[in-house]
């Protein structure tokens, strides 16, 4: 059991940005799985592309980008910094990593629903979950499709 107090539930805040998906973004694409050992002189040949707007972005009128600061997910693998796909026309199924709208701030929990609840859950045992009461202003923003980050 931790013994250090949790932090604030909500303490993930996230910038949201709009998607200009009218630009094309063909890049070239290894698609032969990339060895981390001795490189195969193959590879010189690239011939494929892939358009990372396409492959990320279902639903462009619905789509944003979102920056996250915070580490309520990190155990989710979503870290500060990372930059998260976030389609508003997804339904917010149990299981999915939502952007949630809670008191005047955006963030990022696990969905949690129940037949008579409906739980905002971190990835991080350092926070609480959040229970969502019927009186209670959340909107669910948008699903978390994609996660993209710096290494």
């Amino acid at each position: 059991m931790n013994d250090q107090p949790s932090k604030s539930p909500k303490s993930e805040i996230i910038d949201i940005y709009a998607v200009l998906s009218e630009t094309d973004l063909a890049l070239p694409l290894v698609d032969e799985g990339i060895s981390a050992g001795f490189p195969s002189p193959a590879l010189d040949f690239v011939d494929l592309s892939i358009d990372l707007n396409k492959h990320l972005i279902k639903h462009p009128t619905a789509t944003f980008y979102g920056r996250v600061k915070g580490d309520s997910l990190k155990d989710a693998g979503i870290n500060d910094g990372d930059l998260l796909v976030i389609d508003r026309s997804l339904e917010p199924l149990s299981g999915k990593i939502a952007v949630c709208y809670i008191e005047g701030e955006f963030t990022a929990k696990r969905i949690n629903k129940t037949a008579k609840e409906l739980w905002l859950m971190p990835e991080n045992e350092a926070y609480k979950p959040i229970k969502i009461e019927k009186d209670q202003n959340v909107i669910i923003w948008g699903i978390v499709t994609y996660v993209i980050k710096s290494v």
